[in-house]
């Protein structure tokens, strides 16, 4: 009688850099059950909106500027108000902070990080040096946004409505990013089963909205009609 060998406890591991999907052999199957699933389509979701929404505004803003540049006399298409005044803002020198107009840098970065989410979201596995990349590249873009919005707060006093969209999706990028990194463990870790996590970035965006309401309140209030 010929025996037969124990099945394979683990068949193969499909890391979460990958799919998002960590795949495993049950003891005594022969077929890999499912332990935990990412949402890194989710993840491709977001950098693919947010890509593309910052790749729009950044084309806007720079195509005003260029017009600005020409003709001092222009309007912006977002100077709406003395407070929503992106003319006010374009005229500073924190609007060309590396010596040309900082919507040249979304025009560059945006579209890369609008590609990389394509193809998470139609299931491409990216290697881990993209995730890292994308990592690197989204910190760097929340830490410049955060700058900008203290400047324009504290410094120049105006909003910029084109550019809040750009910073409403360098956050968001930066949150799905950072989450799937963490839940995967390429963070140098192990894997975080992180939870209801959008919570922290809704309290995100409220804190940003706190200090637009507390630096313009008189504005704020005009909005809301009181």
């Amino acid at each position: 009688m010929v025996s037969r060998t124990a099945p394979t406890e683990v068949l193969s591991v499909v890391r979460g850099d990958d799919r998002g999907v960590d795949v495993a052999a049950a003891p005594g199957r022969s077929e890999p059950a499912v332990v935990e699933v990412a949402p890194a389509r989710g993840t491709g979701a977001v950098l693919l909106v947010g890509g593309l929404a910052g790749a729009v505004v950044s084309l806007v803003l720079l195509l005003d500027k260029l017009a600005l540049l020409a003709d001092p006399t222009f309007v912006p298409s977002c100077s709406i108000d003395p407070v929503l005044s992106c003319g006010t803002i374009m005229r500073t020198w924190q609007a060309s902070l590396l010596g040309f107009p900082n919507p040249v840098l979304g025009l560059l970065t945006f579209p890369v990080a609008a590609a990389m989410g394509a193809l998470v979201l139609g299931g491409v596995a990216l290697p881990r040096w993209a995730w890292w990349s994308l990592q690197a590249g989204t910190t760097a873009g929340m830490l410049l946004v955060h700058w900008l919005i203290v400047q324009s707060l504290a410094v120049i006093h105006a909003l910029c409505p084109w550019c809040m969209v750009a910073w409403v999706a360098v956050i968001a990028m930066f949150w799905a990013v950072t989450v799937a990194n963490l839940r995967a463990g390429r963070l140098g870790g192990a894997s975080a089963p992180l939870r209801r996590h959008g919570w922290g970035l809704a309290a995100w965006y409220l804190a940003i909205v706190v200090a637009i309401v507390a630096t313009f309140p008189e504005w704020a209030a005009g909005l809301v009609g009181l």
